[in-house]
């Protein structure tokens, strides 16, 4: 087997991020994007969602628990959305997942909240784009933060705080 440099300390950072996306909208906007063969990094691994306001902050937490260095959520315009206010609760729980985000040490840029519409093919890779290097930037977060599961498997992080299961 051949070392591709990936795992090597002199390896340049890609990071992770976990992107959930409207199925109406941005996800439709992504696929927009790949059938015009846009240009945009390869670092968001998309999880398609009904809605931007299903979004749990349970996944959020969960996400950076597997191994996820940022976390994109991407939902309909304003008075776009087809569940009526879904994206608007989407918005609002972006704002409280923030402030819990605060207290584990996550910078705030790792966590971005962002409106893309169906048609919004190049929106969308300039999202990815700008997100991926604002990421790249700040590196990785499991080297300079203590969330993650501890040994028994329970919701505490390392750091003995308790993550609430709901906000």
């Amino acid at each position: 087997m051949t070392n591709t440099g990936e795992n090597s300390p002199n390896a340049p950072f890609e990071p992770k991020i976990a992107g959930f996306l409207c199925n109406w909208c941005s996800y439709a906007g992504a696929d927009k994007a790949g059938a015009a063969q846009m240009a945009y990094p390869p670092n968001v691994k998309v999880i398609r969602v009904m809605c931007s306001g299903r979004v749990d902050p349970q996944f959020v937490l969960e996400a950076y628990r597997q191994g996820a260095d940022g976390v994109l959520i991407l939902a309909c315009h304003p008075g776009d959305c087809h569940y009526k206010e879904g994206n608007y609760r989407g918005a609002q729980r972006h704002r409280l997942l923030v402030s819990l985000l605060r207290q584990f040490g996550i910078e705030e840029a790792r966590c971005r909240f962002d409106y893309v519409s169906a048609g919004e093919a190049e929106k969308f890779a300039s999202v990815v784009t700008e997100m991926t290097e604002t990421i790249r930037s700040l590196g990785p977060l499991h080297n300079s933060t203590n969330l993650g599961r501890t040994g028994s498997g329970d919701n505490q992080c390392s750091n003995g705080k308790i993550l609430t299961p709901s906000i």
